[in-house]
């Protein structure tokens, strides 16, 4: 039996089948996409435009501008003093996404060490039950 995975979509509250990836329904999906399209396109026309003025003149409120920028699906070019951008770690200005170009590095470096220790510990772990074993072994014969 397949097991349907059902949720309320977080934009406007109807029931939809979850995909594992969207947190929103088809239909939010679709206006979603018209939406970041109108601000790709006044942002393509009018760089030099502030949040508020990019929100009024393509009716997106500001914090889906926001999100589009996180998730970097755009990127704040040259000297646009109305929309600004922090890392979320260090505070520094960046253009598009969550963190700046050293956040991220330490960031993924933290996780490659993390997952090298856990390999090293599983193969210490299984090289000394495995001399536990032999051990055990050469005391029955004797």
């Amino acid at each position: 039996m397949i097991a349907l995975n059902i949720r309320n979509c977080k934009e406007c509250g109807k029931l939809f089948q979850y995909d594992g990836v969207n947190k929103i329904c088809y239909g939010c999906r679709k206006q979603d996409e018209e939406d970041f399209k109108r601000v790709k396109e006044f942002l393509y026309e009018n760089p030099k435009e502030t949040m508020t003025v990019v929100s009024e003149e393509t009716e997106v409120c500001e914090e889906k501008i926001l999100r589009y920028l996180r998730q970097g699906k755009l990127e704040i070019t040259g000297d646009s003093p109305g929309i600004l951008l922090d890392c979320e770690s260090c505070g520094k200005a960046i253009r598009t996404g969550r963190f700046c170009e050293k956040c991220a590095h330490d960031i993924g470096k933290g996780f490659r060490s993390g997952f090298d220790r856990r390999e090293r510990s599983s193969k210490r772990d299984s090289s000394s039950a495995h001399k536990m074993y032999i051990t055990e072994i050469r005391k029955k014969r004797r």
